[in-house]
């Protein structure tokens, strides 16, 4: 009986073993909302040869996940659609260090049977044109280099009425599809992703800042080797392939 118990126990502990050893590492990437279908292919990619990593996104808008990470939100990797979210928190010794992985263009989207002729920015202006949808400028990428790129044009103060504004460049996008506005402010990888809307036109480089996605190491990373991995694994062959086929492009 008492062999009988010990045997028990020496089983019960090799499965305890075992249980730990095949236990993943969860990494949390919190991500601009523009990456998640990029994300969601080397999610795949990256776990194929990592099998012991575990992804966790948290996608929103880069203003929203600096603030969540600024109040203690737990992540290890951040990955934004602007330098100015990422540089806050590398001000505040929240990001140990980072590196541009990719480049994006913003465009203004209309429904695929929207208006057909855009000659220019000015359109927006245009009596047919009511309700224009533009990221919070104060909180996402998208909506800041939108509002950049008015002012450029002289028109931000000529279209106050019109705009509507949203939690995230995603929402833009919806808003578009539905028609709840009649043209949305979007990156172009955005736009790809639709068969909805169509692109009206491409907004000039010189138009505002440089649309760059950094990636940053959290310093208070729980899994700081893990996340390293990643973080190199972001600008791989691999990972730049796959960014690229969404429409990205190296910074």
């Amino acid at each position: 009986m008492a062999a009988a118990v010990i045997f028990l126990s020496i089983v019960a502990l090799q499965s305890g073993s075992k249980a730990n050893a095949s236990k993943k590492t969860e990494l949390i990437v919190s991500a601009a909302v523009s990456l998640q279908n990029s994300l969601r292919e080397l999610e795949a990619d990256f776990e194929q040869h990592r099998k012991e990593i575990d992804l966790i996104f948290n996608f929103g808008s880069s203003g929203t996940l600096q603030q969540q990470i600024e109040q203690g939100a737990s992540a290890d990797i951040f990955l934004s659609a602007g330098k100015q979210q990422m540089d806050s928190l590398i001000g505040k010794k929240l990001v140990s260090k980072s590196k541009n992985v990719m480049s994006n263009q913003l465009v203004i989207v209309v429904r695929t049977d929207g208006v057909q002729q855009w000659p220019g920015a000015e359109r927006l202006a245009g009596d047919d044109i009511r309700n224009i949808a533009i990221g919070q400028p104060d909180s996402v990428p998208a909506g800041m280099y939108a509002k950049q790129a008015l002012t450029y044009s002289n028109l931000w103060d000529r279209l106050q009425e019109k705009l509507v504004y949203t939690k995230d460049v995603r929402q833009v996008l919806t808003y578009v599809e539905t028609g709840n506005a009649d043209a949305g402010f979007v990156y172009r990888t955005d736009a790809l992703i639709s068969n909805k809307v169509k692109v009206a036109m491409q907004l000039p480089s010189d138009s505002h800042e440089e649309i760059i996605y950094p990636a940053g190491l959290l310093a208070e990373s729980k899994h700081p080797n893990e996340a390293q991995a990643f973080y190199d694994y972001l600008t791989s062959p691999s990972a730049m392939e796959i960014f690229r086929k969404h429409g990205f492009e190296q910074p």
